[in-house]
């Protein structure tokens, strides 16, 4: 071996340097040529105690300074290209903070949310005010005050959902109305109750375990069946427009007497008839009718003094029926395709 070995080992080892395009390219150079073992000056030195002294010495210093040129070359390769990667970067990935940035994904109130706020909102302008209450509820209150006495069928443990004999989460909001009369105890009373209530039904397209209810009670002199229909067709020409009209027909419900369910020209058909309505042109809503004298007592009124009239909707169905929504299951999922509809 000699310097002249030497020498042609560094032009080699330069020129691999220069055409290399990558840093685990010159890691691969640098083991081939200065690996400790089996690098290219390594094998270069590994003969030189053979040598007469004057060619060791010769030997040493040309091997010596072929380790120094490629160390320097590498590290100038590597710093040629780490200055060219942050070049590209800062041409493809580059920031410009003078530039508007995207929108924010904001979300917004839920569907059934604005539905409870603008049937709050219409009625709170006819004097009402809001009254709330436990979701947890006696038995008393949930169904004796409002005239469900023991053996109705809504009183059995497949119907509602009982934590104990005498506690359970509540069926309807009407509970409500009677904590209410029984703070407030001196009329005029004019209130609504919204909030969730609980029954075992099975999940359905148009019913589940669980939704959002609001009910008003009006208690005052002299209230009739014309103004409580007269106030429900306010609200529903507020929420779905003044072309809707409302009927009621007679039906039976144990707290009021007399009785009525509620409904509300088809919005799709105007009364004519569609599948929507299944052709008959008119859409249920909930139930209404007077206050029994019964569940005034129970709220500390007196009936012989004052009278009045009470209703109970579903959130989830007066949203159906504004939106044109066949399966009340869809407010409750996470899909948002569905939910920023509105």
């Amino acid at each position: 071996m000699s310097d002249s070995d030497a020498s042609a080992l560094t032009s080699r080892a330069l020129a691999a340097i220069g055409q290399a395009q990558t840093e685990g390219e010159l890691g691969r150079i640098e083991v081939e040529y200065l690996g400790r073992k089996s690098g290219h000056v390594s094998r270069l030195l590994s003969n030189i105690g053979q040598l007469p002294a004057a060619e060791k010495a010769a030997l040493g210093k040309a091997a010596n300074e072929t380790k120094r040129f490629i160390e320097a070359a590498l590290a100038a390769r590597r710093a040629e290209l780490d200055a060219s990667r942050l070049a590209d970067l800062a041409e493809t990935e580059a920031i410009d903070v003078t530039f508007p940035g995207p929108p924010l994904g904001r979300g917004h109130i839920h569907v059934l949310t604005q539905i409870r706020r603008q049937i709050e909102t219409v009625l709170e302008s006819l004097g009402y005010q809001v009254e709330l209450g436990p979701e947890v509820e006696t038995e008393w209150y949930n169904f004796e005050a409002l005239n469900l006495t023991a053996g109705h069928p809504a009183r059995e443990s497949w119907d509602s959902f009982y934590f104990s004999p005498d506690l359970l989460l509540r069926a309807h909001t009407s509970p409500v109305q009677i904590r209410a009369m029984q703070s407030i105890k001196d009329p005029p009373i004019y209130i609504i109750t919204p909030g969730r209530v609980y029954r075992r039904d099975p999940p359905e397209a148009t019913r589940l375990p669980y939704f959002s209810q609001v009910e008003g009670l009006a208690v005052d002199n002299g209230l009739t069946v014309g103004d409580m229909k007269g106030t429900l067709l306010y609200m529903i020409q507020s929420l779905y427009g003044r072309e809707r009209k409302v009927r009621i027909r007679p039906s039976y419900f144990p707290f009021t007497e007399p009785s009525f369910e509620f409904d509300v020209s088809c919005g799709i058909c105007g009364g004519v008839g569609c599948k929507s309505c299944r052709h008959k042109g008119w859409l249920e809503v909930g139930g209404c009718g007077m206050v029994h004298p019964q569940v005034l007592r129970n709220g500390g009124i007196d009936p012989t003094q004052w009278n009045g009239y009470a209703w109970g909707f579903g959130i989830e169905r007066m949203a159906m029926l504004k939106h044109d929504v066949d399966d009340i299951r869809l407010f409750y999922e996470p899909d948002l395709r569905f939910l920023e509809q509105f």
